[in-house]
């Protein structure tokens, strides 16, 4: 089955332009979101009200199997704007089973529904007594690439952070969409939950949809998608050249030359500069996202760390002639980069 991909049309803005006003989630009255107006994709949804407020209630298909679902919104193809909802979920796996919950907005969801970004919650992680948990209450990913595991285990503490939030409780979010950044907001507050510099999809745009998991029940009220003229950016930009890199890390800060070439998708060349001089690079191309890696030399004077060999890796997006992402040097340093082709 493939989902409609047209422009926001006037239908669909009717139900999607509920005033929300920036403000955090409350029991004033409000217009729920149509039944008529969602696609489903393994959930069932229903109109439903919960703490004193109609909503959409959506819950997996069949209830009792491990797994996720959405309700796409007809009639989206989202790009850049900014998309609001008011979300609460309530946990019914039976007690003694650890379930955080689990509730979301997906957004620039391919035509099948088989990619898109994701942003969703765990509001029972942010009252849990362990600090590490505690920092799992927000999470984004892109699937089916990038999913939460993966990004967990390569880039700790980047996709995901802490929040004031909590189960059986109206949860407002706001998330904003500008080029290859996203930033999510809750509650109302000014100051973002959670920062995404680098949206790991390809997808430049694509549906809006809700997004659950089994054992609970996720419900969803004051939807809004709001347009803005998109970033002229696109996919595509080629990696091979030589590039004057910096990295900003947590250690301090490291400049570097790294000199590229491209096979199809695998990428090979040198890296020169903090870190070592003529150090083999390999990695890959994927429509312009870039993940490469190299052994490297940790400096005598860096002080953090003994001298000698270490691995690093640097993932992100070639734009035209610019890059950007994340790096790290394991054990030892971790933060953003930037990059501007040379011409030669």
């Amino acid at each position: 089955m493939t989902f409609p991909r047209a422009r926001f049309t006037a239908a669909a803005l009717a139900f999607l332009a509920v005033p929300l006003g920036g403000r955090a989630a409350s029991n004033q009255p409000n217009a729920s979101i149509d039944p008529a107006s969602l696609e489903a994709h393994h959930v069932k949804v229903e109109a439903a009200e919960f703490l004193g407020r109609k909503a959409i209630r959506l819950t997996t298909v069949p209830p009792d199997k491990d797994g996720e679902g959405f309700a796409l919104v007809r009639g989206t193809d989202f790009q850049d704007g900014t998309i609001d909802v008011d979300v609460a979920v309530k946990i019914t796996t039976p007690p003694g089973v650890r379930m955080p919950g689990f509730t979301g907005l997906a957004f620039r969801m391919s035509a099948d529904g088989a990619s898109f970004e994701d942003v969703y919650l765990r509001p029972k992680n942010s009252l849990a007594d362990d600090q590490a948990m505690r920092n799992h209450a927000v999470q984004y990913c892109a699937e089916p690439d990038y999913g939460w595991y993966r990004l967990r285990r390569e880039w700790p503490l980047v996709y995901e952070s802490w929040a004031d939030i909590a189960p059986d409780s109206w949860i407002h979010m706001r998330i904003e969409v500008t080029g290859r950044a996203a930033r999510v907001y809750l509650n109302g507050s000014s100051k973002p939950a959670l920062v995404v510099d680098g949206l790991k999809s390809p997808n430049l745009h694509g549906g809006v949809a809700l997004w659950g998991y089994a054992g609970e029940e996720s419900y969803f009220s004051n939807l809004r998608v709001t347009p803005s003229a998109a970033l002229p950016i696109k996919n595509g930009s080629d990696a091979a050249g030589t590039w004057a890199v910096r990295f900003f890390s947590d250690a301090g800060p490291f400049e570097g030359s790294l000199k590229l070439q491209r096979d199809g998708e695998k990428l090979n060349g040198t890296w020169s500069g903090g870190l070592g001089d003529n150090k083999p690079v390999t990695g890959t191309w994927r429509e312009g996202h870039i993940e490469l890696s190299f052994t490297g030399d940790w400096p005598k004077d860096r002080g953090d760390g003994e001298p000698g060999p270490v691995p690093a890796f640097l993932e992100g997006w070639i734009d035209d002639a610019a890059g950007k992402g994340r790096m790290r040097v394991a054990g030892r340093a971790d933060g953003r980069w930037e990059a501007s082709r040379r011409v030669e």
